[in-house]
């Protein structure tokens, strides 16, 4: 291929389970990013080839190898592997990534055709091809003869039906990728036989350091979230931090964390002590490191837990050079420091008008743990941070310059830090003055000077910081807002709509069918069953139109009877209930005021007895002022309306536009306005994920030098 070309060549093995799997891989990446050709590259391996070697003694590359060449070479972009297969770590020069659509990670008993568990042989001939289900098979069926077996699925399903073994032991994914799930005939629990962490799991490896496919990987791993657990309570940790633990996978935590804190984390969270202390280490920091990026790659909601605030003594550093290194994203909350505690523990004020005007915090810890205060003049070095500065910024750096600081200095003027409105404004000690006089803005602002103030972050996410204005409910802000965050943006609530439920309830006994087409329907819904003490027992059967409505009951232990399983919307509601439930079927469908009939009409047309019910009214909500923004998101028609009302077309010029559906879509085109990404499913989550997409679809379509694709 050639630098500026849009076409990204992906390998694969030649086996039809690898290629089944590159197919839909490449499907994905091209409905994010239709700028781009995605081109799919067979390629033999030496575990294709060599058909002998035991799978049990076999090389950790055996099904990677000539792939990892390729890549490396130049020969192709990437490869599309089973995540079991890829060696840990990866080969030399590559990166990676997990791929978020997953199967059944469980292993399965097959048998031949027509044959039973019950009827197995009292010595049956096992296939084996690890040693885990081999412990596990000899543990079941002790009596049995263990032998190797070699081939893709196909061919093992040929010799298992042929004679050559009575039973098999086949990962669920691979059976159901191939269309062959029919052929289990028993699932084994996770209990019974763990499996490798990378069962069921797809892994896109590529060049170390291919920005482009750094670029197509942020839309499938989420920002590590480095975050202060303050001081020792639970009390002073701050909701930002709580939040992130009760949503994390993965907490990696320094060791005197207290348990009352951890105890934030989610339960189904993994929690890993990577703490050191003096003369005693949990692990070391280059492994600390690893951890965090490998956790990242893998898709996981990483939380780096750090005792106090994690940019003072934290070695923040030390792992925000390894995500960067990697392109990984990230993100900081802050804590509370032990500094800000010292006044209601001691008394002991450190600033105080007329006594102290500043004051020095170091650490008498040298790097490799000797103990020494840094001398004189490295201490007349350290960094300066000036509170309420922004209008003495001219005589702070001029009398720092008068004392012989360089004018090359680095410095920076910190506006609103901590506020989502924030920003900084970088420079060196001779300029910063100039570039501070010249910016309007009422935040308040630090004035940094040093070293340290030369340090810039980068999210490395698909929103890469850009503040994105969030117009739905209160229902859907905090969710929504953890998305925009997962990939580096920056999240602006901003709800335009508040909905209003209704006061009573139609007629629940006479229906047979509840459609409840939306998370604020569902919410609306539940609270008006509530208000009239209504038994979620006496409920008719219920049906959803995507999986947002879904959890939400999920939420208030229902689940639903019926649930579309693609085109989230009128059309897939329709064709799962056409599929499904006999026509003359009693349907109450749950509304918005502002969502039309369209739904009922069409369940009417199939045939069924159909009341649309309003359960709640959209009503707009009073607002201050509109924020800055880069990014806005529509959830509903009625919320682009009230948007188009009160700013009009001119707001959302230079900003890009996303929209949960094709109602809202045709809303704004009714306005003359085309979004610019509609979500790939009508959801939420969907919407911020083309909203990822686009960013990253912009950047892959766009001519790259061939550096920058083999660096």
């Amino acid at each position: 291929m050639t630098g500026s070309s849009p076409v990204c060549r992906i390998g694969t093995r030649s086996s039809n389970l690898a290629l089944i799997q590159a197919r839909h891989s490449l499907a994905e990446f091209g409905r994010r990013c239709p700028g781009t050709t995605f081109e799919l590259v067979p390629f033999d391996s030496p575990g294709d080839r060599d058909r002998q070697t035991d799978l049990r003694v076999s090389p950790a590359d055996f099904f990677t190898r000539d792939l990892d060449d390729a890549v490396r070479s130049g020969a192709i972009d990437g490869a599309i592997h089973s995540a079991k297969d890829v060696p840990d770590p990866v080969s030399e020069g590559l990166d990676w990534c997990w791929l978020p659509w997953r199967e059944d990670p469980r292993d399965a008993l097959v048998i031949p055709q027509g044959t039973t568990l019950a009827g197995l042989p009292a010595a049956p001939r096992i296939g084996v091809s690890s040693e885990r289900r081999e412990a596990y098979c000899r543990q079941r069926f002790p009596d049995g003869r263990f032998l190797p077996i070699r081939g893709n699925i196909e061919h093992r399903l040929a010799q298992l039906d042929a004679g050559d073994f009575d039973l098999l032991v086949m990962a669920v994914a691979a059976l159901e990728r191939l269309e062959l799930a029919d052929r289990t005939a028993e699932h084994i629990s996770l209990a019974d036989l763990p499996v490798p962490e990378g069962q069921g799991v797809l892994c896109l490896t590529f060049r170390a350091g291919d920005s482009r496919m750094q670029r197509l990987r942020s839309l499938f791993v989420r920002s590590v979230v480095f975050a202060g657990a303050g001081v020792g309570t639970t009390g002073q940790v701050t909701q930002d931090v709580t939040r992130a633990l009760a949503a994390c996978d993965i907490c990696f935590h320094d060791t005197l964390i207290p348990a009352g804190i951890l105890s934030l984390v989610s339960p189904r969270a993994v929690v890993v002590n990577v703490g050191k202390r003096s003369g005693r280490h949990s692990a070391k920091q280059q492994e600390i490191n690893q951890l965090l990026a490998d956790a990242c790659r893998k898709g996981q909601r990483v939380v780096r837990l750090k005792g106090g605030d994690p940019g003072i003594f934290g070695r923040l550093g030390e792992e925000l050079d390894t995500l960067d290194a990697l392109a990984l994203p990230h993100r900081i909350l802050p804590g509370l420091s032990a500094l800000n505690a010292v006044a209601p523990a001691s008394g002991i004020l450190l600033t105080e008008r007329g006594t102290s005007r500043g004051l020095t915090v170091l650490t008498p810890r040298q790097e490799g743990g000797d103990v020494a205060l840094p001398d004189r003049d490295t201490r007349d070095r350290f960094p300066i941070v000036a509170y309420m500065a922004v209008k003495a910024c001219g005589q702070v750096c001029a009398d720092l310059l008068s004392e012989g600081w360089p004018p090359g200095t680095p410095a920076a003027m910190v506006f609103g830090a901590g506020c989502p409105e924030g920003f900084t404004i970088r420079g060196i000690l001779a300029t910063l003055p100039a570039q501070v006089a010249a910016t309007e803005t009422a935040l308040p602002g630090l004035l940094v000077i040093g070293d340290a103030a030369g340090r810039q972050l980068a999210s490395h996410g698909p929103l890469d910081g850009r503040r994105v204005l969030l117009t739905c409910s209160d229902a859907l802000q905090e969710k929504t807002a953890q998305r925009v965050l997962d990939f580096g943006g920056t999240p602006l609530s901003f709800p335009l709509i508040r909905l209003v439920p209704a006061t009573t309830l139609p007629d629940l006994a006479g229906h047979d069918w509840l459609v409840v087409t939306s998370p604020s329907a569902v919410r609306c819904f539940l609270d008006a069953l509530a208000a009239q003490r209504i038994d979620v027992r006496t409920l008719p059967r219920l049906a959803v139109c995507g999986p947002g409505s879904a959890e939400a009951l999920a939420a208030h232990r229902l689940f639903p009877d019926l649930c579309a399983r693609r085109d989230f919307g009128t059309e897939g509601l329709v064709c799962e209930f056409a599929a499904t439930v006999p026509a003359g079927a009693r349907v109450l469908r749950l509304r918005s005021d502002k969502a039309g009939d369209v739904l009922a009409e069409e369940l009417r047309a199939k045939g069924y007895l159909v009341t649309d019910w309003v359960c709640y009214r959209n009503e707009p909500v009073a607002v201050d002022a509109l924020p800055e923004f880069d990014d806005v998101v529509f959830a509903s028609a009625s919320a682009a309306e009230v948007f188009l009302e009160r700013w009009g077309t001119a707001a959302l010029a230079g900003r890009t536009i996303a929209c949960i559906g094709q109602p809202t879509r045709q809303a704004l085109l009714a306005q003359g306005i085309a979004p610019d990404a509609v979500g790939l499913e009508a959801t939420m989550d969907g919407c911020i994920e083309a909203l990822a997409a686009y960013h990253v679809n912009r950047a892959l379509a766009a001519p790259a030098s061939r550096e920058e694709i083999l660096p």
